[in-house]
């Protein structure tokens, strides 16, 4: 886990590469023994975000992950990460350019045990790149009902973090995060399929951005997240559509909404098209100043006393809408490709249950994600 990287106000990079690797629901619910085939697959990603006038931060990653059975009781899977960063970051609010360029790699590995009625995983992580190197482990463990329709999961993990700006402001500081997830996956019909998820995180150590002008962030943060998703199958279109919400909050104060809607509709030989629509709100950090475009290009002072503060745009008060498209092709038993594209928009004047933080510019990203799979 990572803390806020100047790349994007969502990270967005990092997250749509991550969602592209992640398993199906539909598998995690019946999993009872080992898959019988294994899987390797790779993924391309270029972004590009922007505000009017500028380009802003280009990022370009692969993934390469390989899941292979070893027996009918055990699995090993691995995925293996880098992206390239280059471009510039505002340095407070929407504002003042700084030039970065920075060169990531990652690597995640976990084994699985399955048995009769339960599984069982453990999980390792690292990555590295010039100003940040993060190691972790997680454990996360799933039981099934007698008829296969129910599952019940349970995780833990934890992060320790080392911070090493190359500003020279910032060396050598840590952060630890602790994670705790709950989980439920019910299967409702031949149709449907239904998830409840629950996590706790607590995050103590250096929190700031060692990157923006004004940024001193408290040392603690406590966050929970609820996910709701929904699965169903159309009998009259053989299309599936997939729909989630997510609520995230923190004793920052920020409290999140995210809405997200997928139809995927197979055609003739293999073909298959995907639809996305993505909506995301959220409010402002107890600790965030509002900016002052009257007196750009200087950013306002922190308030006098105040022991925290940011002018980081991506803890002010905004929202986010997401279009975009992914083209399948299965084109045997074996192998299947895919490109997906999408647009992001960010606006302040987007926000829902409430109005955004003024002065902000408005903000814009475009993902394009080339991958490829192979069963063995």
């Amino acid at each position: 886990m990572k803390p806020v990287k100047p790349i994007s106000p969502d990270n967005l990079a990092s997250t749509l590469l991550a969602a592209a690797l992640a398993l199906p629901m539909m598998q995690a619910a019946h999993a009872e023994s080992a898959p019988d085939k294994g899987v390797i697959s790779l993924k391309l990603l270029d972004y590009q975000d922007s505000q009017p006038g500028e380009d802003r931060v280009k990022v370009q990653a692969s993934a390469l992950k390989v899941m292979a059975p070893l027996s009918d009781e055990w699995s090993v899977g691995a995925t293996y990460v880098t992206d390239s960063i280059s471009g510039a970051s505002p340095a407070f609010h929407s504002y003042g350019l700084v030039k970065l360029r920075d060169f990531r790699r990652a690597l995640d590995a976990e084994v699985t045990r399955y048995f009769a009625h339960h599984t069982l995983t453990l999980g390792a992580s690292a990555s590295s790149e010039s100003d940040y190197i993060s190691r972790g482990m997680s454990l996360q463990g799933s039981q099934f009902s007698e008829d296969k329709n129910t599952t019940w999961t349970a995780g833990l993990g934890f992060a320790n973090d080392t911070v090493s700006a190359s500003t020279g402001r910032v060396k050598g500081e840590n952060k630890q995060v602790t994670d705790v997830l709950l989980g439920l996956t019910q299967v409702m019909s031949m149709n449907d399929i239904v998830q409840l998820n629950a996590s706790l995180a607590h995050a103590k150590g250096y929190l700031s951005d060692p990157y923006k002008a004004f940024d001193k962030r408290p040392d603690e943060r406590n966050s929970y997240t609820l996910l709701t998703r929904w699965n169903h199958h159309f009998d009259a279109t053989g299309g599936s559509a997939r729909i989630s919400y997510r609520y995230f909050g923190d004793s920052w104060k920020i409290r999140s909404h995210t809405f997200n809607l997928e139809y995927t509709q197979p055609f003739a030989q293999g073909w298959s098209v995907t639809p996305i629509v993505r909506i995301y709100s959220q409010s402002a950090a107890s600790f965030y100043v509002n900016a002052q475009p009257d007196i750009y290009p200087f950013a306002p002072n922190p308030p006098e006393g105040a022991q925290n503060y940011s002018e980081d745009q991506r803890v002010s008060a905004y929202g986010a809408r997401t279009v975009g498209i992914k083209l399948a092709k299965q084109i045997n038993e074996d192998w299947q490709v895919d490109v997906k594209f999408e647009q992001y928009q960010q606006r302040a004047s987007y926000r829902l249950f409430g109005s955004g933080s003024p002065g902000l510019l408005p903000f814009d990203a475009r993902t394009i994600q080339l991958g490829i799979s192979r069963q063995f």
